[in-house]
């Protein structure tokens, strides 16, 4: 498997070499090109710098994915880019869960953002909307006209928590000309999605545009449990309206509002292994050794229940134990005014003002006897993690955006954010064995958030920050070619929590008993500043130097409430970007170090159904280094060829677990040393109509689940396809289809992408799979 694997890092890489790497992800759809460019690769439009410039002339590495890469991938969420599309972008489930994501930039990759006082290193922004918790991220996408990816820090135009990067996500506006598009389709694992979205006629001044999107996915494994749902599956349903309003030329007001029900369920958790270590095997009616974690003398380790199924090689389809298991939902609800007056044509003020909140109830019993509590006679099992989590957020941005002559061009700010949080979790056990492990019963088949229960863990935190951010970029006007940019961002932050409960009671910290707390003040300025040049018309090079961070804050899972520090990142990047051979060929590279000081590390301790999780600031200099390679090629009028490239280097200080006190190697989470992805695009006349054919392969490396283990995943390689036949006519002034079959992980491959050797010593690993191979067909028609 390994050598398989690293002949397909190599084949991935001389496709890479052949198109020459570029900035722009190939696939990504762009603006229509001029007449006479038409042989060649178009402009592409991004707002990475708070204005609209081509992303050719724009000195940031810069990845983006257009609605027409979004739907060659079939992806529906942000969940479907863990499939490598864009190689310096990662993204996995929290645990195993979907209703909350992990998302790293160039190895900037928190593990644990999904408590109330721990923060993402990678924000997420809708049409410029700061999106502050990583649950909620897995609700199904409205309508996206692209998606970009701004690697390296981004802290002076984009704030607080932009340590690795921002996601920007940029959604269609209404235009005031009707239009409609409407989707369904069906596929395997009784998957099924429609979308439906309309643009109405202008109404005097007023535009209006709706969106409405459902996405179900039955299980990946089925639960024997009657009644009960599976692991792996999905029904997403959303819906947006959006409205502007243009009464004069110069101002326009765009107020839109979008509401959102992500139901799902986690990825089933298998033993991978059973007593790695080589222990001593007893038998699994032995009695229970009072006082030891794995509940037989020391040297020994339990058997397991004849019932128990260990398979490491491929994923279960279905459980071999039953288990109380229901839809865990995320309600996401948001409201957004976007103001824009033009009191001349060097300058725009803008205003963004949003208001979102989040409702998450988790039901998550991903593993039956696969992890503790450890299997024992008449002993409960199958840990039932019941949380809520419930957030809201106010923003307010007001912009200025100009130029003064020819040769400024100008940015700046004010921004206000203000989020409070809170969270509750238990982990009830479901099951009991009988006496020789042949049989187990449902001690409680109804479990419930809202109603009464034992306590985990509780606690609210509240955030507030403030800040102003400048950055202008200067053209000489007798050195035209030379472009230098300055820029900053100075930023109050007020973060404070508290911890209600621990194990049902009152925290109790060196035998005093009471709630604990934390408060955090932090200013801080944040600089820029990048010096870029025009080679020629169609070559820049530019070096960048910015910082950025990630606040501070503190682990509900902690049973001391401990605060850790902000972290934050220094980063030099050298960079390339040119359109060569008449756009025939598009060539990007990027080379960057970045120095992080004050690196937030997790460490974990499992006693029994309790997962307690320490974070501590590591010492030294954390180093990462990269190299970016993109590249599209414009092989024929029909044919387009891409790459794309990300080498990733990570080195921690050695860090003390405060669970034992001894120095240890750590390591960066979610983050392959190399990752690389090829993609081929074909779009011809055929029958009267247009055939599409689209084709992309993605590997990454084996990569660490955790910072405190040094044992890897697995190594991956997904390719996904898409054949369509669009513009078909129908009657004179009838819509436009298309038909179109697609899959993802068309290969079917399987592999670990998240393990756990936690138990090693009293079980084995334990791991989820990725998703298998899903097909379907879809019909579009379009007005």
């Amino acid at each position: 498997m390994q050598r398989r694997n690293k002949l397909r890092l190599q084949l991935l890489l001389g496709s890479a070499l052949l198109v020459t790497p570029a900035a722009a992800f190939a696939e990504t759809a762009p603006a229509p090109a001029p007449v006479d460019q038409q042989s060649g690769l178009a402009d592409i439009i991004v707002t990475a710098t708070k204005r609209e410039t081509n992303l050719q002339e724009t000195p940031i590495s810069i990845s983006v994915l257009g609605s027409e890469a979004l739907e060659n991938r079939h992806v529906q969420s942000l969940m479907d880019l863990a499939d490598g599309a864009v190689p310096s972008l990662r993204v996995a489930t929290f645990e195993a869960r979907q209703s909350a994501l992990t998302i790293g930039i160039r190895g900037i990759v928190p593990n644990d953002a999904n408590q109330p006082a721990r923060e993402q290193g990678v924000g997420v922004y809708v049409d410029g909307v700061y999106l502050a918790r990583q649950h909620g991220l897995g609700s199904a996408l409205l309508d996206i006209e692209r998606i970009e990816v701004l690697k390296g820090p981004q802290g002076t135009l984009f704030g607080r928590n932009t340590e690795g990067g921002a996601l920007s996500l940029v959604t269609r506006k209404p235009t005031g000309e009707f239009g409609m598009r409407a989707t369904a389709g069906v596929g395997n694992l009784d998957s099924y999605n429609t979308e439906m979205h309309v643009d109405f006629p202008a109404l005097g001044d007023f535009a209006f545009k709706v969106d409405g999107v459902i996405q179900v996915q039955g299980p990946v494994t089925k639960n024997i449990l009657p009644g009960e749902t599976g692991f792996g599956q999905y029904d997403r349903r959303g819906l947006r309206f959006q409205t502007r309003w243009t009464p004069t030329d110069n101002f326009s007001a765009t107020l839109a509002a979008d509401i959102g029900k992500d139901k799902n369920t986690p990825f089933y958790s298998q033993l991978l292994n059973f007593n790695p270590n080589g222990l001593n095997v007893v038998p699994f009616t032995s009695p229970v050794v009072s006082g030891r974690s794995s509940t037989v003398a020391e040297g020994n380790i339990r058997g397991l229940s004849p019932l128990v199924q260990v398979e490491g090689s491929k994923r279960m389809t279905q459980a071999d134990i039953g288990v109380p298991q229901q839809w865990s939902v995320d309600d996401t609800r948001g409201i957004d005014l976007h103001l824009s007056y033009r009191p001349n044509d060097s300058l725009e003020i803008r205003s963004i003002t949003a208001y979102r909140d989040l409702d998450v109830e988790q039901y998550d019993n991903i593993a039956g006897a696969h992890r503790p509590p450890l299997g024992t006679p008449n002993g409960k099992f199958s840990r039932y993690s019941l949380a809520g989590f419930w957030q809201h957020q106010f923003s307010q941005e007001i912009q200025a955006v100009g130029s003064l002559g020819d040769s400024i061009d100008y940015v700046g700010g004010v921004f206000y954010f203000k989020e409070t949080v809170s969270d509750d979790a238990s982990t009830p056990s479901t099951n009991q064995w009988n006496a020789d492990g042949t049989g187990y019963t449902i001690l409680d088949p109804t479990p419930t958030i809202r109603g009464f229960r034992s306590m985990d863990r509780k606690s609210t935190a509240h955030s507030e920050s403030k800040a102003v951010y400048g950055q202008a970029t200067w053209t000489p006007a007798n050195l035209s070619d030379l472009h230098l940019t300055v820029g900053g961002r100075y930023t109050w932050d007020e973060k404070d929590g508290t911890l209600e409960l621990v194990n049902n009671a009152l925290p109790v910290v060196n035998g005093v008993t009471g709630e604990l707390h934390f408060k955090s003040s932090v200013d801080r300025f944040d600089p820029l500043v990048t010096l870029a040049y025009d080679l020629t018309n169609t070559v820049n090079v530019y070096g960048k130097y910015s910082t950025g961070y990630r606040a501070g804050g503190a682990s509900s899972r902690s049973l001391t409430y401990r605060s850790f520090d902000p972290e934050e990142v220094k980063a030099y990047e050298l960079g390339v970007k040119s359109d060569l051979f008449d756009r025939r060929v598009r060539l990007n590279a990027a080379i960057y170090a970045m120095d992080r000081t004050d690196s937030q590390i997790d460490f974990s301790l499992i006693t029994g159904t309790r997962n307690t999780l320490e974070t501590v600031n590591a010492p030294g200099t954390t180093k990462i280094r990269g190299l970016e390679l993109e590249g599209q090629f414009r092989a024929t009028d029909n044919l387009t060829l891409s790459a794309s490239y990300a080498y990733t280097d990570a080195k921690i200080p050695d860090t003390v677990n405060p669970f034992d006190g001894k120095l240890q190697k750590v390591f960066i989470a979610y983050t392959p040393e190399n990752a690389a992805s090829v993609a081929a695009d074909w779009e011809s006349p055929f029958m009267g109509a247009t055939l599409k054919a689209h084709i992309d392969a993605n590997y990454a490396d084996a990569s660490h689940s955790f910072e405190q283990f040094e044992i890897k995943n697995d190594q991956s390689f997904v390719v996904n396809g898409r054949i369509a036949i669009a513009d078909i006519q129908t009657n004179p002034g009838g819509p436009l289809l298309e038909v179109a079959v697609w899959s993802r992980n068309l290969l079917d491959e399987t592999y670990v992408y998240r393990r756990d050797p936690s138990n090693r010593a009293t079980l084995g690993d334990y791991g989820n799979f990725n998703t298998p191979r899903t097909f379907g067909i879809q019909l579009t028609a379009k007005y």
